[in-house]
């Protein structure tokens, strides 16, 4: 059971400190005269001031007792040899210790005001030109504003990383930044809670019904729907939501709207009889992924003039014949710019790849490949025999810290070297990056857009692939013939099955699909933690690093958080050999098995080969292979790719022996173990079942209840999700 103390002391030393995240190991020397280790993101700490620190004790495993502190005030050194440990300690460029030593000695307990009130006094001291006293002055300024700024967020209980956060962000005007508009804390970059960013508002004054105040709430609705998948919100919906969450009426809200659409922050624009509200760069993301894909719809693609001679080359030398389905898709690929193919399993997608792959590389055609996620670009390579990667890593996204946005490398200016392109997994690609493809597509470009219509749709925003298929523009081949080899797997039987709305078949007598009826969560933990550390291992030579965990959910004793807790027990126990991290309530150790849960842009990563590069993506999976002895970084391989981590961006990893169904999208394992229970009403859905079935290789096992795998095939409510896409490409004659 982790303990939470509170204690005062003095900075005692400092034993390390990152200057770019702010991360700090300290010895403080405490009221009580103990010296106790510190831990955390304590930016441009010294020896000298006084902190109170909350936080939780833990012990490490190399450096025993540690306190890993939560919140902290701090509070400047007052006497003067404190105020000499502090200024020799490097705090200040250009003051060393015979400087501090002469400095304390002129100005004694006056020292830091001086330092950053009056510091032309400091010419008055042999050996400091009035260009070193502005020196001095500039670096110390500095340091009390990341000071300032952490005292003011620690009054709100906010965590210091904030700090660094928003320094990164807005530079040495962050602090006035922060106090003249407090809501740009619940910005998408430092995502407080608006309720929390609200409430400090109003405690610095700002009135209830003031602008600011309407126009952040306004911003944060669309914000906040665009995380549950929506491009836009009809204007009623918008104002209703922003009323009820700021408790005000509604003649306020629609003039603060109005407000941010007269400056351009916010689109409104009647799509499909609604009138339809957009954050800005939504809006321009589905106008010119329209228009885009228009013109590429436009150019006359056709060369189909060779085409059937060129498939029946293509099918003797890959000795197969054709369905009807793969057949024309093949022959629409080489008579139309834009093409559609869209099946279930078993139906011959990757057959169908091939075979475009072939037909373009026989017109002389320079292809990439390409998919939304690493596993599902790696699969797709293996399937192909060529190289593919993913979207991101092709347009080249970064990070923008003077925008503060993802910027691509590959757009219009410097657009992709390819005369075709053939994207995967489309079902999971969301509207800014689809825009973002498009942008960077030469004209003329063919497009190949494959996937499973029938999935979950995208994390982000947007559904792209129902849209473009529903809008009837652009050729789509629908492949809805199972093959005999594939009729042979029951996963394949049933994943069809629950795709037309009935149960799959619960019985164990199908070769790959097997079901455990297990009805209480508990029991359902207990059985896939057997199933992954012994009966599947030994019983059907099946290694606990090729089986997969899915479960609809996080929560409750068959969600990730549970599982994932006892599958790390139970497949890689703690040992004298294996170092351990402690952070929040997770644990990492050597070994583990872990998920990157956002894009990171700035992570850096190294192949065997010398190949350096930058980005860890939402759903990349890898494997901790070392923690530095000093519990500060740790090496995480990602299918090759050796990347550093400092523990202050374990908040974008978590352990990955259980996922959720969504984050698996794009993926396939050899062997998938489900767990099914009741959860949540939106989750009980058919997709999130027939998308857990499709991940599986080889062999799955559900386990769990069979009243609840009944109620999911049933349930084909599907989340309406508000985009402009389908409507747009509809009436091409509307689009802006």
């Amino acid at each position: 059971m982790e303990e939470h103390i509170t204690c005062d002391g003095t900075v005692h030393s400092v034993i390390f400190q990152n200057a770019e995240n702010g991360y700090t190991v300290l010895r403080l020397l405490t009221e009580e005269g103990e010296v106790l280790t510190v831990v955390g993101c304590i930016p441009c700490v010294a020896p000298g001031e006084h902190l109170t620190v909350s936080g939780v004790l833990e012990q490490h495993p190399q450096h025993g007792e540690q306190l890993r502190a939560v919140e902290l005030e701090r509070f400047l050194p007052e006497d003067e040899e404190e105020i000499f440990n502090y200024l020799s300690s490097g705090v200040c460029k250009g003051v060393g210790p015979a400087t501090a030593q002469r400095i304390v000695e002129r100005f004694g307990r006056e020292t830091l005001d001086i330092l950053e009130q009056e510091p032309e006094r400091l010419t008055s001291i042999r050996g400091i030109t009035a260009k070193k006293a502005q020196e001095i002055a500039g670096s110390f300024r500095r340091h009390m504003g990341l000071r300032r700024l952490m005292e003011f967020l620690a009054r709100y209980q906010l965590p210091p990383v904030l700090a660094m956060q928003l320094r990164q962000q807005y530079g040495d005007a962050a602090l006035e930044m922060v106090q003249e508009n407090p809501y740009l804390l619940s910005s998408d970059s430092c995502g407080v809670e608006f309720a929390l960013t609200d409430g400090i508002a109003m405690s610095m004054g700002i009135a209830a019904d003031s602008g600011e105040r309407l126009q952040a709430a306004v911003t944060f609705e669309l914000s906040h729907n665009e995380n549950n998948g929506h491009v836009f919100l009809p204007r009623p919906k918008l104002v209703a939501a922003t009323c009820q969450l700021l408790q005000c009426g509604q003649e306020l809200v629609e003039q603060a709207l109005d407000d941010l659409i007269d400056r351009g922050a916010v689109v409104q624009e009647r799509v499909a009889n609604v009138e339809a509200c957009y954050l800005r760069r939504l809006w321009e993301a589905e106008t010119s992924a329209c228009r885009r894909l228009n013109g590429l719809l436009a150019v006359d693609a056709d060369r189909s003039g060779q085409a059937a001679r060129t498939i029946e080359e293509i099918q003797r030398e890959q000795g197969i014949t054709y369905a009807p389905q793969q057949r024309q898709a093949v022959e629409l690929a080489a008579r139309t710019g834009v093409l559609i193919l869209t099946g279930g399993p078993g139906t011959g997608k990757t057959t169908t790849v091939r075979g475009i792959v072939a037909l373009f590389q026989k017109m002389g055609l320079d292809i990439v490949l390409a998919a939304p996620t690493g596993r599902a670009a790696k699969r797709m390579s293996e399937l192909t025999g060529m190289e593919a990667q993913t979207v991101h890593r092709l347009l080249g996204q970064t990070w923008n810290d003077a925008t503060h946005q993802v910027t691509f490398t590959k757009t219009e200016q410097e657009p992709l070297e390819a005369d075709a392109v053939i994207v995967d997994e489309m079902s999971m690609v969301d509207l800014s990056l689809f825009s973002a493809l498009l942008r960077a597509l030469r004209p003329g470009t063919r497009l190949v857009l494959v996937g499973d219509a029938d999935q979950l749709p995208s994390v982000g925003a947007g559904n792209v692939f129902s849209d473009l298929i529903r809008s009837g523009r652009v050729e789509t081949v629908f492949l809805r013939e199972v093959f005999r080899q594939a009729e042979q797997s029951a996963i394949i039987r049933n994943a069809h099955s629950v795709n037309l709305g009935e149960p799959p078949r619960l019985t164990n007598d199908q070769g790959d699909f097997f079901f455990l009826c297990r009805r209480d969560g508990e029991r359902t933990l207990a059985t896939v933690v057997d199933l992954c550390r012994s009966r599947l291992p030994e019983k059907m030579g099946v290694p606990a690093d090729q089986i997969q965990v899915l479960t609809p959910t996080r929560k409750g004793p068959s969600g990730t958080v549970s599982l994932n807790r006892s599958l790390q027990a139970a497949l890689n126990p703690p040992g004298p050999d294996k170092r351990e991290l402690q952070w929040g309530e997770r644990l990492f150790r050597e070994g583990d098995r872990i998920m990157q849960t956002r894009n990171d842009y700035d992570v850096v990563w190294e192949k065997a080969d010398g190949t350096v590069g930058t980005g860890m993506f939402n759903g990349d999976v890898g494997k901790i292979v070392q923690i530095d002895p000093s519990g500060e970084w740790l090496t995480v391989d990602f299918d090759g790719r050796a990347a550093l981590y400092g523990v202050e961006q374990l908040n974008e990893v978590d352990l990955a022996y259980a996922m959720t169904v969504h984050k698996a999208q794009g993926s396939e394992y050899r062997c998938v173990v489900l767990a099914a229970m009741p959860v949540a009403q939106s989750l009980m859905v058919r997709g999130v079942l027939y998308t857990a079935l499709t991940r599986a290789r080889e062999l799955l096992i559900l386990v769990g209840d069979d009243a609840a795998v009944r109620a999911m095939a049933a349930n084909d409510r599907q989340q309406r999700r508000y985009s402009g896409l389908r409507w747009r490409l509809a009436h091409s004659g509307d689009v802006p």
